[in-house]
């Protein structure tokens, strides 16, 4: 069949429309609506709406394709969409493209669903060419509805303290009522799992965000949010983060988007507010802070929840706006302090010196910027034995000049090593750092080394169950020793780009670490005597040349 030149040329044409930053073919049709928006923001959409408004969205553009997150524990498929001009296939194809990949991510808890309910409207209308031409420089990753179990369980009596929606949402647990905020290290969840190797393996964004609804103190402001606050991360991030890019985006959410914007925290003292302003923690269990560790640019997004559900979904999708902008704005100067940063650690490992040391024990202190919260005068009621009650009363009041606590400072470091050397073969120690993305060797020679042992004197479980774990508390003793390893010994060298993440996970003295989440439990139960036992991780400090080879995955094996 012979193809006219006339009907070549309409190719052409067609094909170029469908490359423009702003299709005009899909402006011209009816936009479809969310489930909170159809229903004048009384409810939240199900899974099944979810899936049915992203389906809507690829009728009308080519530039969003869906690929699966995860399968549930209960079974559902986790859509991620990827939103691009176009769309990569895969992130093979951005290897000679500047673009660079952003990732949003919201209901991980199912009762906190103004992430959810804006990530569908930020999609439809990047997609309608109603915001900032991000495409140009991005490539734009959402995962709606991270906690399609929870999200499932909808009913009016979850959360009753937040301001609707009416009709009700879900609830903060998977499938398997596991908190999917606390998997950041042991990844026993599918949804966590999905997260890890699917996108930040698999995409590597140079940006994740986590939204999530708050409760706590109270204040004016619909919307708050921090950053990866683990201080064993890379520095120059934390303080780029702290010291550009929080100014930036929150004079944006004022000045460009009329609204109003507050670091997310509680006050250190109910009865003095001005005293200070402080985030959540910043163990990695937490997904903001572990993706931190692994040298990317990340945040948690709190929402307010006494404000009306409409203005919490609005103030939502106006953080996912600036955030993009700023990220557009600055995205070679961001890919770049990246890079950098991967280049450091591995480097780092190399040669580790004094000056580089795992924290263990951390203080905090504030950052350079101060604030002002538009808060309510409180009404104090004192209980006996527990903290002081706070309730907020009719009249407002702002506070001034408060200082936030966000920026965890070293108190005692440990030596940081160029390896750890695991004794003992458990597939599920080894599994599990893989699972992260960390190389891990074996010796394929036996060999005598001197390292660092840790002999663990105590170890005392926590009294209530957490996530299915009785957590470790571990006090010890560290010295230098000589060892035989033989051939098949685990060895995990420093100089790679996740060595943040893999001290965390391996260091005897990390609060949370593999040893913290009872993975290592067999070996330390002091079962088979009564005196110290030693930890089955060793650090190697002096530089070795060694015969060994990498260990393949699981399906490799």
């Amino acid at each position: 069949m012979t193809i006219s030149h006339s009907t070549r040329l309409c190719t052409l044409i067609l094909s170029g429309l469908m490359l423009l930053g702003r299709p005009m073919y899909v402006a011209a049709q009816p936009k479809p609506l969310t489930i909170a928006e159809s229903s004048d923001f009384e409810a939240t959409s199900r899974f099944a709406d979810v899936i049915d408004f992203i389906q809507a969205l690829q009728r009308q553009s080519p530039l969003i394709r869906v690929e699966t997150l995860c399968t549930s524990a209960e079974g559902r498929k986790v859509p991620l969409l990827v939103i691009g001009n176009p769309p990569p296939a895969s992130p093979a194809e951005l290897r000679h493209d500047d673009r660079e990949v952003v990732y949003l991510q919201a209901n991980i808890h199912a009762g906190e669903v103004e992430g959810k309910e804006a990530a569908l409207m930020l999609a439809r209308d990047i997609l309608h060419g109603k915001t900032p031409p991000y495409l140009d420089k991005l490539v734009v990753l959402i995962a709606p509805i991270f906690n399609a179990d929870g999200n499932e369980k909808i009913s009016p009596d979850n959360r009753p303290r937040q301001v609707g929606p009416k009709q009700g949402v879900g609830i903060r647990y998977n499938g398997q009522n596991l908190d999917l905020n606390r998997d950041g290290m042991k990844l026993e969840s599918p949804e966590v799992l999905g997260l890890v190797q699917n996108v930040l393996m698999r995409w590597d964004p140079m940006l994740f965000l986590d939204s999530h609804t708050h409760n706590g103190s109270y204040h004016q402001e619909p919307v708050t949010w921090t950053w990866g606050l683990n201080p064993n991360g890379d520095t120059t991030l934390l303080d780029y983060m702290a010291d550009t890019m929080m100014p930036a985006v929150n004079e944006r959410m004022r000045e460009q988007y009329n609204t109003l914007c507050l670091p997310h925290g509680d006050f250190m003292d109910v009865r003095n507010p001005e005293k200070g302003w402080v985030p959540l923690e910043p163990q990695p269990r937490y997904l903001s802070n572990y993706v931190g560790l692994r040298n990317r640019l990340s945040i948690l997004n709190e929402q307010y929840p006494y404000v009306g559900f409409e203005e919490r979904v609005h103030a939502c999708y106006n953080l996912f706006l600036s955030v993009l902008d700023h990220c557009r704005a600055n995205r070679d100067e961001i890919a770049g302090m990246l890079k950098e940063a991967d280049r450091k650690t591995t480097a780092r490992g190399l040669n580790p010196t004094g000056d580089h040391g795992f924290i263990a024990e951390y203080g905090r202190e504030p950052i350079r910027d101060r604030f002002t919260i538009l808060g309510y005068e409180m009404e104090i009621t004192a209980q006996e034995g527990r903290t002081a009650r706070a309730k907020p009363t009719d009249t407002k009041k702002t506070y001034f000049n408060v200082p936030y606590y966000a920026r965890y400072t070293k108190q005692r470091a440990v030596p940081f090593p160029r390896a750890y050397l695991i004794t003992v073969p458990d597939t599920a120690v080894i599994e599990k750092l893989q699972q992260h993305g960390i190389m891990v060797e074996r010796l394929t020679k036996p060999v005598s080394l001197t390292v660092e042992s840790f002999t663990v004197t105590e170890i005392t479980p926590s009294a209530r169950i957490n996530q299915g774990h009785y957590t470790n508390s571990i006090q010890g003793e560290t010295s230098l020793e000589e060892r035989e390893f033989p051939a098949g010994t685990c060895f995990v060298s420093t100089a790679q780009p996740l060595a943040n993440l893999a001290a965390c996970l391996l260091e005897p003295e990390s609060d949370d670490g593999l040893i913290v989440w009872n993975y290592f439990d067999r070996y330390l139960g002091l079962q088979w005597g009564s005196g110290p036992t030693t930890y089955p991780v060793y650090k190697l400090h002096q530089p070795a040349n060694l015969a060994k080879e990498t260990i393949g995955s699981l399906t490799e094996r």
